[in-house]
């Protein structure tokens, strides 16, 4: 479990986080929502270490993340696993060979336990074939497989995807969504994830952060979405189409 208590950041004299408290629990895919410059993606690398915060307290089941002493956080940092939103993968480097970097640079397996770890995982969403294409080879929606894989391959506790869906087409998103989703389950991995794409909040929200303007205004899961009175959620939510159909059948 992720605890975040009261976090606040600010650059100079603009605060851009007022006070952000939340429980993100593992076996759980928890979204953080919200429109362009509500706090989201920097509310995200608070957490995972790239923003320090103002103040507030970040803890890793129970452990002081701000705070913490280097073998904590070195600690921390290794069961961390990231899904960025371009992928990020490495154009010189075959899809194997980049779902075994990760492995190479923090881990002290051999060779085969690297090799046979990472084939574990291109299997696990389904790119066991194309281990030795280049990422220009490949799909939008299968460079974001290779970058799950990437991401689980280290075995993490914590999951941090950042805008998943990004640039691609629905039914490859929807694809990606229940991907992330199975995997959280299966591992109970505590998954944090960065959306704005109402499909994938309707589809695997299990619990939903809603930020406005720096401040959580609503907090709940995907079947109690569309029941808010938040004025502010109503207008972000019922701007899209797919939750205006919804509704509309209620």
């Amino acid at each position: 479990m992720i605890e975040i208590k009261d976090i606040k950041k600010s650059f100079g004299d603009k605060e851009i986080l007022k006070g952000i408290s939340g429980k993100f629990e593992p076996g759980k895919t928890n979204l953080i929502i919200g429109g362009s410059g509500t706090g989201k993606s920097v509310l995200l690398k608070c957490i995972i270490g790239i923003h320090e915060p103002t103040s507030g307290e970040i803890l890793y089941n129970g452990r002081d993340f701000v705070n913490a002493d280097k073998r904590t956080l070195k600690e921390i940092r290794r069961e961390i696993g990231m899904l960025f939103q371009g992928s990020a993968l490495f154009d010189s480097k075959t899809v194997l060979e980049n779902v075994l970097f990760p492995m190479e640079m923090m881990t002290d397996m051999s060779a085969k336990e690297r090799l046979e770890r990472a084939e574990f995982c291109l299997e696990r969403v389904e790119l066991s074939h194309a281990g030795h294409l280049y990422p220009s080879e490949i799909s939008g929606g299968m460079q974001k497989r290779v970058g799950i894989a990437r991401a689980i391959v280290l075995n993490p506790r914590y999951l941090f995807c950042d805008e998943p869906n990004s640039g691609l087409d629905p039914q490859t998103a929807i694809t990606i969504d229940e991907l992330i989703q199975e995997i959280t389950e299966e591992y109970n991995i505590t998954t944090v994830i960065v959306s704005h794409d109402m499909n994938s909040v309707m589809g695997i929200g299990q619990y939903i952060m809603y930020l406005y303007k720096g401040l959580k205004l609503w907090e709940g899961s995907n079947k109690t979405l569309l029941d808010t009175e938040v004025k502010e959620l109503q207008e972000f939510i019922f701007s899209s189409e797919l939750v205006r159909d919804l509704k509309n059948r209620k």
